[in-house]
């Protein structure tokens, strides 16, 4: 076998005809570690087995030609992600199985260039902005892109959190990769010191990570889980306006709790994203409805409504609707779910596939940031599967949110592991942005989360349920969210010129 100078490390590189026996061990790792990665994920989330499922693939990659890592890559992907994404199930089988597919590609094209990287010193570094890359990149394409099941998204409340108020879930990547693939540069090497010492301090760091105080000042914010009947593709149910009847009423009912003083009396009130499944604009019934539990409850309340833009269009709203005034100031959702608010190269997919024709009238997305003003407060909207993506939550703190509220249906996927993914996004968002969040869930799970990233309150699914929480609101802002994309953008750079050096002294020791 070949010997090559890998930083301070010397090992076999894999030549062609490697024995069949090592081939399998690459391949055992790559899976086994694919598998812990999945474990760091809610609802198990046992953070720890992030880092651990990294060393793990880092070993399978280690010493590899790039052809044979990408397809180590492809294989630790399917493993982790086949049960991270199984929530997809609902929607067809097929689909998840051709996202994961997909999804895999990325870490496949990660893997190859890694390969390369792994020759030169300080390679966990490399290989932490070589996976951050790869993670910006799954979140921009293909259409609009798919950030879901970020391993900083395993992190929700864990000792790597931290960073999230420094770097924003990229940092929180970058930091969870690289201490896994110190551990790898233990194994490697004979003097393992260092690297444990290293691999062990990462997480520690974020002690040192500033993080804003309390100010001092709360808003209490009612709550509404109305439940819906259906379930999978037909969550809503067969029966018109049944979940407008079911959040109406439960508006009722917190509004009389209030009342009675078993609730505290809240200074807003929050539903989920289509709370109502008829178009207020365009119906008096529903608007009515509406209407009379609001000024029942007396405060303005954010109503999540699928409304029509035009003759073929419609908008996912955010509408604040006030007691007195009624239907007023609004956010329309930005970034829109490929194959379940809109259809993607429309004439090629509504010929082929009969299920892309569930998606009716074609969402369009709003232009402005979710910053509403709610009587006391400005509160930050982030609708659903936005809570995902970076820009989306930085550009409404940015706006005047706080705090945030999330609203959401996950009816279609209730019970299954997006409701606790989701929970997670929204814990590791408070404390990147320094704001308490509130998420209210059609089906759950609805909860209230603290700026530091604990889970105050929780609902359980497909339950009717209502609170009503004080929330401390903050406005000073954390060093992530003054710093935006650019410690990522940093990060990108990094990894790409770490594949130039190491494409470059190839090329060198090839001549």
């Amino acid at each position: 076998m070949v010997q090559e100078k890998q930083g301070a490390v010397t090992l076999p590189t894999a030549p062609v005809g490697a024995p069949r026996g090592l081939l399998w061990a690459r391949a055992a790792a790559a899976a086994l570690g694919g598998l812990l990665v999945f474990l760091a994920f809610p609802p198990l989330s046992w953070w720890l087995c992030a880092p651990l499922g990294i060393t793990l693939i880092v070993l399978s990659l280690y010493g590899t030609r790039p052809r044979r890592a990408a397809w180590l890559g492809y294989l630790a992907a399917l493993v982790f992600l086949l049960p991270a994404l199984a929530w997809v199930r609902p929607i067809g089988v097929d689909a998840w199985i051709g996202l994961v597919a997909v999804e895999s590609l990325f870490y496949a094209a990660m893997a190859a260039p890694a390969a390369l990287v792994f020759r030169l010193p300080a390679w966990p570094l490399w290989f932490g902005a070589l996976w951050v890359a790869m993670e910006w990149a799954r979140g921009l394409f293909p259409v609009g892109g798919f950030p879901w099941a970020r391993v900083a998204f395993s992190q929700g409340e864990s000792l790597f959190t931290g960073y999230a108020a420094l770097g924003g879930v990229p940092l929180v990547s970058f930091a969870v990769t690289v201490s896994g693939a110190l551990l790898a540069y233990a194994v490697l090497q004979p003097r393992r010191v260092v690297p444990v010492a290293l691999a062990l301090a990462v997480p520690l760091l974020t002690f040192a990570v500033p993080r804003p105080g309390d100010e001092g000042r709360t808003v209490n914010i009612g709550i509404v889980q109305g439940n819906v009947p259906g379930e999978g593709m037909n969550p809503l149910g067969d029966e018109p306006a049944i979940v407008l009847r079911n959040h109406a009423n439960g508006t009722h009912a917190l509004a009389k709790a209030a009342r009675e003083g078993t609730l505290l009396k809240p200074d807003v009130v929050v539903l989920p994203e289509n709370s109502t499944d008829i178009d207020p604009y365009r119906d008096a019934t529903a608007r009515k409805i509406i209407d009379d539990s609001v000024k029942d409850v007396g405060v303005p309340t954010l109503v999540g409504a699928v409304v029509a833009i035009g003759d073929a269009n419609r908008a996912t709203r955010s509408l604040v609707w006030d007691p007195v005034k009624g239907p007023g100031a609004y956010y329309d959702k930005q970034q829109l779910v490929p194959f379940g608010e809109y259809t993607p190269f429309k004439e090629i997919f509504l010929a082929l596939f009969e299920r892309a024709n569930l998606v009716g009238r074609q969402s369009v997305p709003g232009d402005k940031p979710g910053a509403l003003r709610m009587g006391p407060v400005t509160v930050g909207a982030v609708n659903c599967y936005e809570v995902a993506y970076d820009w989306v939550v930085r550009q409404t703190v940015r706006a005047g949110g706080t705090p945030l509220v999330v609203q959401t249906n996950n009816a279609t996927y209730a019970l299954s592991n997006l409701p606790p993914q989701q929970l997670a996004m929204s814990q590791l968002r408070a404390v990147e942005h320094n704001r308490a969040i509130v998420t209210a869930a059609t089906t759950g799970i609805s909860a209230y989360v603290t700026p530091e990233g604990k889970v105050a309150w929780q609902t359980k699914e497909r339950v009717a349920a209502m609170n009503v929480v004080q929330v401390p609101v903050r406005t000073q802002t954390t060093i992530a969210t003054r710093m935006g994309a650019a410690p990522e953008w940093a990060l990108i750079l990094i990894g790409a010129a770490a594949i130039g050096v190491a494409v470059w002294r190839r090329r060198g020791e090839g001549r």
